[in-house]
């Protein structure tokens, strides 16, 4: 997929945006048209664009939301669950309670709310995307570091006068790297599938760009009698986020002692 994504053009004879009204709706086929063109693999569109050109240009789009909203909500909870769980006091408890009244709101309606006053385009899907998901990384951050902060690791860092912000960002952030990864892999699924619904729902990425949660909404209407338009987008999110899911299951099991251990003895 992230091949697919980054050399899109490279691997489709034909771009995302090409139309041919004479070719429109035909089925998979690999066999060239009658004018001498390469053959359209996964068929074509209502528009007659070819729809491997589509899904690549999708998967960019997809992927790309999917990896800024996770390192923008992730970088903004991880720093304020490090503040809060490190310093403690009314810092924690401002931090919380904001975590909890947003946690306390469904995610989908506020997404719809502000792409609803401000408008649907890649920028404002990304923003909305980060600020309903950052709250994870807030408290899990700060539920690890509290069970830190009194490490002697840390004892020992103050002793010699290391600063606090030495001390969260160099000796405590890469205690916490491991489940921090594996929550964010875990979370990039989860955007890609919420970018769809969006995009389903007419409030995503919007034409001319090409997502594959805007390619479903396209291809509802044709379902009885262009199946693949709603196929191919659909096995695109499914793949992607079963790889995602299985990254993970991976990055545990090769990152938690007990699990290496009883992969290896699996093994042997």
């Amino acid at each position: 997929m992230i091949i697919g994504a980054i050399g899109g053009e490279c691997l489709s004879p034909y771009a995302a945006l090409d139309q041919d009204l004479r070719a429109r709706n035909q089925p998979p086929t690999f066999v060239s048209t009658k004018t001498g063109q390469p053959p359209h693999l996964l068929g074509t569109d209502h528009l007659g664009r070819d729809m491997l050109a589509r899904l690549l240009a999708g998967a960019r789009v997809s992927m790309t939301v999917g990896l800024l909203s996770v390192l923008l909500s992730g970088s903004a909870g991880i720093l304020l669950g490090l503040v809060a769980g490190y310093y403690r006091g009314w810092v924690d408890d401002i931090v919380m309670r904001v975590v909890d009244i947003q946690m306390g709101f469904p995610s989908l309606l506020l997404a719809l709310t502000i792409l609803y006053v401000a408008g649907s385009n890649f920028v404002n899907l990304v923003i909305v995307l980060s600020l309903s998901g950052w709250m994870w990384y807030a408290r899990m951050t700060r539920g690890m570091l509290l069970s830190l902060r009194e490490a002697a690791f840390v004892e020992s860092a103050r002793a010699i006068g290391c600063r606090d912000r030495r001390i969260m960002f160099l000796h405590l952030l890469p205690n916490l790297a491991s489940p921090l990864l594996i929550g964010a892999t875990l979370h990039v699924a989860g955007v890609i599938l919420a970018e769809a619904g969006l995009s389903f729902l007419g409030l995503g990425i919007q034409l001319p760009q090409s997502s594959w949660g805007l390619m479903l909404s396209q291809g509802k209407q044709y379902i009885d009698s262009a199946w693949w338009q709603t196929v191919f987008p659909g096995l695109a999110i499914f793949l992607t986020t079963l790889s995602l899911n299985l990254i993970v299951t991976w990055l545990r099991a090769v990152s938690d002692p007990a699990q290496r251990a009883r992969l290896q003895a699996k093994c042997e």
